[in-house]
């Protein structure tokens, strides 16, 4: 075993500082002095449904107040900055084995304390949601747009399963769209890497299919509800 470096012990001491203020704060992600935190305007993207008669547009970010690696925001001054923003409710895509992750496991409570409205979707990076899952998250994203509820998807990065949503929501409010038009689009407002995975690439290749079959096993009702 090497002798430890003084770099490394300097390394080791900084992450007992970080934790240990994270620990002390009321939010996981305290603004503490030791450790420079990162308080830049909170980045979203607006996607326009304008063309679809939904004047209210949807927020797709990463995660706020993250903390790993180079990353090292406040979880109050992001979550402010989405309030300043105007959204009301979060569809988190996060796991919660991921907000423990990146240092932000009482965020969804921090949520709620600041008077937004929380909605849990969470399935694990790289991966896709359950048809159920993903048609309810869908609806009452729709919902939220069509009431004027300023609303946010984010997952960690923004880019994969946020994505992947947001072109699932395209394809429920489009019947026209293409399901290449529709990842395309995506990829215009959150790069070239959106939609990250094959499971997720053939997930939305096969959105429509997966959206029948499951509005055949609802009640008429229910069905009627999804499909409006």
């Amino acid at each position: 075993m090497g002798v430890p470096t003084e770099n490394s012990q300097a390394k080791r001491d900084t992450t007992a500082v970080r934790d240990d203020a994270a620990c002390s704060s009321g939010f996981d992600s305290s603004d503490d002095d030791q450790e420079p935190v990162d308080k830049s305007p909170f980045q979203i993207d607006w996607l326009d449904l304008s063309e679809y008669g939904i004047a209210e547009k949807l927020g797709i970010s990463g995660l706020p107040g993250c903390r790993f690696d180079d990353t090292w925001r406040s979880m109050e001054s992001d979550i402010n900055g989405l309030i300043s923003q105007g959204v009301e409710d979060v569809f988190v895509l996060c796991t919660r084995g991921e907000l423990n992750k990146y240092r932000v496991r009482r965020l969804m409570q921090e949520y709620t304390t600041a008077g937004l409205s929380v909605h849990h979707y969470p399935f694990p990076a790289g991966l896709v949601p359950s048809p159920a899952n993903c048609m309810k998250m869908l609806e009452e994203i729709r919902i939220n747009l069509n009431a004027g509820t300023g609303t946010l998807v984010h997952c960690f990065g923004g880019i994969g399963r946020s994505s992947l949503i947001i072109a699932c929501l395209l394809l429920m409010l489009d019947d026209y769209m293409e399901w290449k038009d529709a990842i395309a689009k995506v990829r215009q407002l959150k790069g070239s890497r959106a939609i990250q995975t094959v499971k997720q690439y053939n997930f939305v290749s096969d959105f429509r299919k997966m959206r029948e079959e499951y509005e055949a096993t609802r009640p008429d009702g229910d069905r009627r509800s999804i499909s409006r």
